[in-house]
């Protein structure tokens, strides 16, 4: 209790672990679990059936757990599961998921979500992602590991962001992002692949060479997107481009973001 402010409302029920913190008005349900060495700030609710894993911190005003923001839902039970290491800023909302929607929300491990931003119900997001100042994750999006959303832009409901994606600032994304692509302008558009994230990574030359081949196929080949990719899935040894192709097969509830 050593680290629970005495201005905190902590309800019967809520787990919170030893090393946490709990700073001034915050807020704690009975259903949540807070930790070990997660800080809440101050002012900060976490309700709901929530798990914020260990070293997560959470600035002011943030608000977690919360029931979704969906008219379809009735009540039912449904959750929200945090990793570890987060960096949740001031004014971010998190909501549980639905029973249509499976009924989780799950965050990763190492994310930054800056002040602000919005994820939505039944949203899987993936390790090391990065939300930027007041974008908004619309439910049952999935953002793979190291996305970069930028700020003030929208994902719609459904939509797939491969990983290692970026979307620039103030852009509306409405189909599926492929792994490693680079999307920009107001109604988002495929304008190449994310080589600044390629190359901080230390991805090989040959392999962001493999991909910037294969960015080409996508754009300029013949047949239909899916087709092109199929075919370029018979010819490459790239695992990154294989990541690619293994994305545009797989199941989606969208269409794809084509190459400009």
């Amino acid at each position: 209790m050593a680290g629970i402010h005495p201005s905190a409302v902590i309800e019967p029920g809520a787990q919170i672990d030893a090393s946490a913190t709990v700073g001034p008005f915050c807020v704690v349900g009975a259903d949540a679990v807070i930790g070990p060495d997660v800080t809440l700030k101050s002012h900060v609710v976490v309700t709901g059936q929530t798990t914020i894993g260990q070293g997560t911190t959470v600035f002011p005003f943030a608000v977690i757990g919360e029931v979704p923001q969906d008219l379809k839902f009735k009540g039912e039970q449904s959750r929200l599961e945090i990793g570890a290491r987060n960096r949740i800023r001031e004014h971010v909302t998190m909501n549980c998921g639905t029973e249509g929607g499976g009924g989780v929300t799950r965050i990763g491990d190492d994310g930054l979500f800056m002040a602000g931003c919005h994820i939505a119900h039944d949203a899987l997001i993936g390790d090391r992602v990065i939300v930027v100042n007041s974008a908004a994750i619309a439910g049952h999006c999935v953002l793979e590991d190291d996305v970069i959303i930028g700020g003030l832009s929208g994902v719609h409901q459904f939509v797939r962001v491969g990983r290692g994606a970026i979307i620039g600032a103030v852009t509306m994304v409405t189909n599926d992002v492929i792994p490693y692509g680079l999307v920009q302008a107001p109604r988002g558009e495929l304008d190449g692949l994310n080589l600044v994230g390629l190359k901080r990574r230390g991805v090989a030359r040959s392999d962001i060479t493999a991909l910037r081949a294969a960015f080409q196929m996508l754009a300029q080949g013949e047949g239909t997107f899916h087709s092109r990719a199929e075919r370029l899935g018979a010819e490459t040894d790239s695992e990154y481009v294989r990541e690619i192709v293994d994305f545009v097969m797989g199941e989606s509830d969208r269409h794809f973001l084509t190459p400009r």
